[in-house]
């Protein structure tokens, strides 16, 4: 009986532990924003000739701020100038020989050819005549009959050149036949591509940058041999930026996109920028290796990428970042399929034009939730 107390007893401080192991270890849910720690990521792009040719000048430097379309590099094109000029003289040649097969015959041909045709009705009209008085001579004995078919034979060569004279006028009036211009409209249209590909090569000759960005690195000079394996240079894009942080399992549930964020560094302190939450991996994968906080290191976690509003250019590739989530108001994630040009985009202009220290107006519409 004792025994059976005594195993109850033991029984119970086992339940009471294991409830109190339990509620100690149980895991808390979060209380107040949700903090994030990483780094700062941008996009970078290799800027190539596509054609292999030796490089003329190089204007980009390495820390120049460059904006859509600013001139970047140049190739020598005195072999593609001449080819150009060679292509162009084609063109116009196969476009003379088009031009006069679609005007056909001209006035002074076609009255030549009837001209033909009424000489040689006029030589068989005096064949016949010659033929038909030698044949009634020929029964009187006064011509031969040598004579009497010489005169046949003449009367019938009339004949034949009297049809060919009008087969030639029929020619003449038709004109060309619809195939040669057919073959004569489609080289042209052959040559024409040809001086197209031409014309791009020479304005592919000039390498101009797709987007805002600044240069990192100069890698070819004036004389050097480049090709679309050898970048002239690589620019960082400065328009967008993100911070790469991690979610765990737990955050996941207090998260969304397009939730405002605050990303505060270092080199700033006390002095927050803004952002939103603009994408969220949907597989997970295990801590990378740079990820600050120690007890998720072993963990799966979900990647994310918080866009920053960065007017100032304060924020470096791989600067680390202390990104807090606040419930708010929810910024516009732009989703799949939805396109749209930007009203205040950038002009053109040439390389080493100075920031103006202002925001480029990219709104969180135009890239957020679209990672690369």
């Amino acid at each position: 009986m004792k025994k059976r107390i005594l195993v109850l007893a033991v029984l119970a401080l086992c339940m009471v532990g294991g409830v109190l192991a339990w509620l100690a270890l149980r895991p808390v849910p979060d209380a107040g924003p949700v903090v994030l720690y990483g780094n700062v990521d941008l996009r970078q792009v290799s800027l190539a000739f596509k054609d292999a040719e030796r490089v003329a000048r190089v204007l980009a430097r390495e820390g120049d701020r460059l904006v859509p379309g600013a001139l970047v590099a140049v190739l020598e094109t005195d072999r593609l100038d001449r080819e150009i000029t060679r292509a162009k003289a084609r063109v116009a040649a196969q476009a003379a020989a088009l031009a006069r097969l679609e005007n056909g015959s001209r006035p002074q041909e076609k009255r030549r050819a009837r001209a033909d045709a009424d000489a040689a009705a006029v030589e068989l009209d005096n064949a016949r005549r010659t033929y038909d008085r030698l044949r009634a001579l020929s029964g009187t004995g006064a011509a031969r009959e040598q004579d009497v078919d010489d005169a046949l034979a003449a009367h019938d060569r009339a004949a034949a050149r009297l049809r060919v004279a009008q087969a030639q006028l029929a020619l003449v009036d038709e004109g060309p036949r619809r195939e040669d211009i057919d073959e004569a409209r489609a080289a042209l249209a052959a040559q024409r591509a040809d001086l197209a590909v031409l014309e791009q090569r020479r304005a592919d000759s000039e390498l101009r940058a797709p987007s805002s960005g600044v240069v990192r690195s100069r890698l070819l000079e004036p004389g050097d041999m480049a090709s679309a394996q050898r970048p002239v240079c690589t620019m960082a894009i400065t328009d967008p930026k993100w911070v790469r942080a991690y979610l765990t399992e737990t955050q996941l549930g207090r998260v969304h996109e397009g939730m405002p964020a605050e990303i505060a560094i270092d080199a700033r302190p006390g002095q927050p920028l803004e952002g939103w939450l603009g994408f969220i991996s949907p597989t997970a994968e295990f801590t990378p290796r740079n990820v600050e906080t120690p007890e998720l290191r072993t963990s799966l976690v979900y990647e994310a990428r918080v866009f920053v509003r960065d007017p100032g250019d304060v924020l470096r590739l791989g600067m680390p970042a202390t990104v807090t989530l606040r419930e708010g108001h929810v910024v516009p994630v732009r989703t799949a399929g939805q396109t749209g040009g930007r009203a205040d985009a950038p002009q053109p202009a040439q390389v080493g034009s100075a920031a103006n220290g202002t925001a480029s107006g990219t709104s969180p519409a135009d890239w957020a939730g679209t990672p690369q």
